[in-house]
């Protein structure tokens, strides 16, 4: 490889990006607008969940319950009652989403050492919505009654255990969703770029004058690929820099981390990129084929959907998708803090798909003298 040419040919690529009208723009303000808009849009957080409550206890700590379930963020008591129908009229209007019954003897039985128990019921109509609001009013429950029994300084059962959340006790969505929108954002950057570029030379009849210097194909693959490469790892900056200035979240590993399995994800795309141009006679063709790959990725990677909740088939065909990969160590990473060692087949994997996809890149693109 000659190091001279390629400084020359990456000024050429340089340049042309630079008097492009669209991809500069497109590679400084994407990166901005996915990351402050697509997190408050796309999120499956479930806040303000209508709560009706049944009250056949009517004691002091039955109110203090209602008073706590109402000052939550996530849920919002919209009546109580003495009266079960009058109660499950409300779910029947869709005015709420669950209905917290007080069974009678509740706070006689928590003094006397029983579990007693609330009954909960959900609107499945809305099923995300209704179990969620019902996991919501059990955990308000629960901390209203350790608090109770604090103040009356008795150490007494609770009636349900409760959950503790680890990695992102509020859950927040946000935290979920930011790591994974930077896949989506280096799958475009560093995959459909390099892809449009090097096919817009194939239409204009460039790449053939090209063919017949001296350049070596690699220093011209190269030329092409490197200057997205930068703007690759740029973007993952400015989404960490996002992420912490807008959101508050701060990756709890180590930031080089992130890094590497963002450099070994550039080049699993930049591979794919250069393969689809090396099969594709116009930018049409490659579009259509690289978005049939992004769909796949998005879908099956695990970013919106768990992959647990995939049928077996599917999940086994997951395995061979490397954002699979780059998701879970870019989730692991800023919520659990994961490093090397609990990491390391994650990042050998990506590791292969790198040299795979590059090979196939270099082995289909034909240099014609």
């Amino acid at each position: 490889m000659n190091l001279k040419t390629l400084k020359i040919l990456l000024k050429k690529e340089i340049s042309l990006i630079k008097r492009n009208p669209i991809i500069p723009r497109l590679i400084v303000g994407m990166p901005i607008l996915v990351m402050l808009i697509v997190p408050l849009v796309t999120t499956l957080d479930v806040k303000n969940v209508g709560v009706v409550v049944v009250d056949n206890d009517r004691t002091e700590l039955s109110r203090r319950i209602v008073a706590d379930m109402d000052a939550s963020e996530y849920l919002s008591v919209s009546g109580c009652y003495f009266n079960y129908d009058e109660a499950f009229r409300q779910i029947e209007n869709s005015s709420a989403d669950a209905i917290v019954i007080i069974p009678k003897d509740y706070l006689h039985d928590l003094i006397n050492g029983k579990r007693p128990e609330l009954d909960l019921k959900a609107n499945g109509v809305n099923a995300t919505k209704g179990i969620l609001g019902a996991q919501y009013a059990t955990m308000s429950v629960a901390n209203t009654v350790t608090r109770w029994q604090k103040e009356q300084g008795i150490g007494l059962p609770l009636s349900e255990s409760v959950p503790v959340n680890l990695y992102n006790p509020t859950l927040d969505f946000h935290n979920y969703m930011i790591p994974a929108l930077m896949v989506v954002l280096l799958i475009i950057i560093c995959g459909f770029l390099p892809t449009l570029n090097l096919v817009s030379e194939k239409e204009t009849g460039t790449i053939e004058a090209m063919n017949v210097t001296p350049v070596g194909r690699l220093e011209f693959v190269l030329s092409k690929l490197i200057p997205y490469w930068v703007v690759g790892i740029l973007v993952v900056t400015v989404g960490i820099l996002i992420g912490w200035l807008v959101y508050g979240l701060v990756p709890e590993g180590n930031v080089m981390y992130i890094y590497l399995a963002a450099i070994l994800f550039s080049l699993v795309m930049s591979g794919i990129g250069v393969f689809i141009a090396n099969k594709s006679a116009t930018i049409l063709q490659s579009i259509f084929m690289m978005f049939a790959f992004i769909v796949v990725f998005q879908l099956m990677s695990g970013l919106f959907t768990p992959i647990a909740s995939m049928p077996q088939w599917a999940q086994y065909i997951t395995y061979a998708i490397p954002p699979r990969y780059f998701i879970e160590i870019m989730r692991s990473v800023y919520l659990k803090g994961a490093g090397m060692g609990d990491l390391w087949m994650q990042y050998a994997l990506l590791f292969g798909f790198a040299l795979l996809f590059c090979l196939v890149a270099a082995v289909t693109y034909k240099k014609r003298a």
